[in-house]
């Protein structure tokens, strides 16, 4: 059953470099613990299934669920220590919860099971012993964009239970802002505040906005490969270098400022677009932090698109952060109840394409479009990505995944413009029909094309170049 969806809930903070095969298992094994803090325990084992089975590995799945069952939060941690987390577990073959030390060696007690589960693509089964028996079992799925639910129970979400404006679809936020004679935005602001005030809502959009400039920031300041294996070379910060030359001595701000105060031509404007998306899914790729945009594999193209119009269009205020978030998130609800947001159930339509769509239509907002072109741009930028799949090579979230983003970043910036000088009137389709064919493209979209590293670019060799 659709429930009405927090923003709150479509924004995270968290860690590199997938949603569901991270963020999510990470999530699980906290909650596992929280579980199982009474009880008597001796012997702790992970079995993984389906896709985090088979790409697990590659997103940093095993090292998620050590750092859950340890007890740290995704979103405060420090991500510099992560790797000396991991190396002392491993070393000791123990996990400490609450006052015991638990036997948990993840080379043995993390099994990646050749099989698939009924349950989800995405399921966990998590098993407590004491004395050889099995005291507690669990199974958890990992549904996408951190999202995670027991097998046994409904999604665990902060599903906002009553609000004035409930939104179940494209038609009913229109309806809504009709009837009231307001924007999208302002809609959707008014059922976040059934659960938060004013204050906290504009503190936590703020919060999100600071990390996402914080990843842009580092992943332009950073080189070197990225880890797993592939040696995919950095190129944000490159990319960054060749348009504003040597920066190193710049704050965060002054940075930003630079950047914002330099020639604002066609072509530099584009290449910064691609370099914030590059830079923040290469700080996802690397374990960085940053924000969950519907999922992690797709956190770049939100963070592009609104730094696009905040550096480069002279009407922007931090207010039209606010309406951003507001609009964007509600266009990720819609998909997530509608469709999916999990690239192992829908491919890479349900991650680039909804962040893509979720993208358009806020910045149709900001740009002072109407809610009908809002649903608009969302609808044409979702439209032309349907059947996007997701064949990572390696199943590692960076070839194709980085410049996805890049390019999902663009088609936003491309569907907004086209629904400003449109009149919504005269379109052949709408956002709900789109989101409807999503789901259906989602269920005859073949296993392989899913996050499964078996089919598509996955099964391609990188390229040996003879002449570099």
């Amino acid at each position: 059953m659709a429930q009405t969806i927090s923003i709150f809930d479509i924004f995270k903070i968290g860690v590199g470099p997938s949603s569901s095969h991270t963020l999510g298992p990470w999530k699980a094994a906290l909650g596992f613990r929280t579980d199982i803090g009474a009880m008597q325990v001796d012997n702790l084992k992970i079995h993984l299934y389906g896709s985090l089975s088979k790409t697990g590995k590659g997103h940093a799945t095993d090292k998620a669920l050590i750092m859950g069952l340890l007890g740290y939060d995704p979103a405060t941690v420090d991500t510099g220590e992560i790797a000396n987390i991991i190396s002392s577990v491993t070393s000791k073959k123990s996990v400490d919860i609450g006052s015991q030390n638990i036997r948990f060696d993840p080379l043995k007690d993390i099994v990646f099971e050749d099989s698939n589960h009924d349950f989800h693509p995405n399921t966990m089964r998590f098993v407590a012993y004491y004395k050889s028996v099995a005291i507690r079992e669990e199974y958890i799925l990992s549904i996408g964009g951190g999202f995670i639910e027991k097998a046994e129970s409904v999604s665990q979400t902060d599903a906002i239970s009553e609000v004035p404006f409930p939104i179940m679809s494209g038609q009913d936020l229109l309806a809504h802002t009709r009837e009231q004679r307001c924007s999208l935005s302002d809609i959707v602001l008014k059922n976040e505040l059934a659960s938060r005030t004013q204050e906290e809502v504009v503190g936590d959009i703020n919060h999100f906005y600071q990390t996402m400039r914080s990843s842009i920031y580092r992943g332009c300041r950073t080189d070197g490969v990225l880890p797993g294996g592939l040696n995919v070379s950095r190129r944000a910060r490159g990319i960054s270098e060749s348009l504003l030359g040597q920066t190193s001595d710049l704050s965060q701000e002054d940075w930003f400022e630079t950047i914002t105060s330099s020639a604002k031509s066609y072509d530099f404007i584009n290449k910064w677009i691609s370099c914030f998306a590059l830079a923040v899914n290469e700080e996802n790729a690397a374990m960085g932090r940053i924000v969950t945009s519907p999922t992690n594999g797709a956190a770049g193209v939100i963070p592009a698109v609104l730094h696009f119009y905040m550096l480069f269009d002279d009407r922007s205020t931090q207010a039209d952060v606010n309406k951003f978030f507001l609009v964007a998130g509600q266009i990720g609800c819609l998909f997530k109840n509608g469709a999916t947001i999990s690239a192992a159930v829908g491919g890479c339509q349900a991650e680039i394409g909804v962040s893509s769509a979720m993208a358009a239509a806020g910045l149709c907002e900001v740009l002072g479009g109407s809610p009908d072109q809002c649903l608009m741009a969302a609808e044409i930028a979702m439209e032309h990505h349907l059947g996007l799949t997701c064949d990572p090579i390696g199943g590692l979230v960076q070839v194709p995944c980085i410049e996805r983003n890049a390019m999902g970043a663009v088609k936003a910036i491309t569907a907004a413009n086209l629904a400003l000088i449109s009149d919504s009137c005269k379109a052949k389709l709408d956002l709900d029909s789109v989101i409807k064919v999503m789901w259906e493209t989602a269920q005859d979209m073949n296993h392989k094309y899913k996050e499964t590293s078996e089919g598509g670019l996955a099964l391609s060799l990188p390229v040996i170049h003879p002449n570099c």
